[in-house]
């Protein structure tokens, strides 16, 4: 039987980053140096996948620093976390590396410097996201105030309108963060932004590229994890440039392919911590059920990479 025709656009750049790259091997590096079993504290990156590999070799995952013992190091995801957690760490003389991403690090600098000149700060962000917790947890009870919408903007109620800067989370649309940062601007003409977008570059490259994708493209797949914030957003650009089925899936195996009926074009990209094994996964699917012709889009060349912390440098 003959198989029907279908063009696959594959976006480019997709999937890892090299904060989630440097997170993960932080993790396998620990696991090198120390022996298992090694906690990291939330999941390290937000793909079950990954957390998975590296549950087997040896992580135990935990939401808490009170779930580790003392006597065993523990990893702080590359979403960062609050201040009180690397104290609570040293508090018990616990060994622990800071897997942060170098810029989650940039924002939380950012946050204390405004904070040391008597600025009050307002983070766009999501709500109860580790990342966003882990920012506000830089300064103390009251100095960071959070708004998800422009509608949010209204009803802030800051100590000194005219004493305020603003830093956003790594991994927001760029395009409906642009509308929160007019609204906050319209409100408090003298708000201090950031010198350089905190939304990350891989954030940006991959919104990038599925613009890129969506007008050409029948139906959309993300491939990343539910709770992947980066991913959720990729689904949203999809719909919003164009593309009336835009869907996120963890597997291969997690593809409707009733919906799919009768399409000829479908563009594929992988959230910031999906694995490419995934992405060739779902691949493979739609080989084995079309003639696939795979045309890669190609928006960006992302050539950056981080260094792991120097304890584990040492080592290795």
């Amino acid at each position: 039987m003959t198989k029907p025709p279908l063009t696959l656009y594959l976006a480019a750049p997709r999937g890892f980053c090299a904060g989630v790259d440097r997170a993960i091997k932080i993790v396998e590096m620990a696991i090198e140096k120390w022996g298992a079993p090694v906690y990291v504290r939330h999941e390290i990156v937000h793909n079950k996948f990954v957390v998975d590999d590296l549950r087997a070799k040896g992580a135990v995952f935990v939401e808490e620093l009170e779930d580790c013992p003392d006597d065993r190091p523990v990893i702080f995801s590359a979403h960062g976390v609050p201040k009180s957690v690397p104290a609570a760490a040293e508090a018990r003389q616990m060994v622990y590396v800071d897997a942060t991403c170098p810029l989650v690090s940039k924002v939380h600098i950012e946050a204390e410097r405004h904070h040391q000149n008597g600025l009050q700060m307002v983070m766009i962000g999501h709500a109860g996201h580790p990342e966003t917790v882990g920012t506000m947890g830089q300064l103390p009870a009251g100095e960071v105030l959070l708004v998800e919408t422009e509608a949010d903007v209204a009803g802030l109620a800051p100590r000194d309108p005219e004493r305020l800067a603003f830093i956003t989370q790594t991994t927001l649309s760029v395009d409906d963060t642009k509308g929160i940062v007019a609204a906050l601007q319209a409100r408090f003409p003298k708000i201090i932004g950031p010198h350089k977008e905190d939304i990350c570059y891989a954030t940006t490259n991959r919104q990038a590229a599925v613009k890129a994708i969506a007008p050409k493209a029948d139906a959309i797949l993300v491939v990343g994890a539910p709770n992947s914030s980066n991913s959720r957003r990729l689904v949203e650009v999809g719909s919003k440039a164009g593309c009336s089925y835009s869907q996120l899936v963890q597997r291969a195996e997690n593809i409707d392919w009733r919906s799919l009926g009768g399409i000829s074009s479908v563009g594929v990209t992988a959230g910031a911590s999906a694995p490419e094994v995934l992405v060739e996964e779902v691949i493979d699917a739609f080989r084995a059920r079309y003639d696939v012709t795979v045309e890669q889009v190609e928006t960006a060349v992302e050539r950056v990479e981080f260094k792991v912390p120097r304890v584990l440098r040492d080592f290795a």
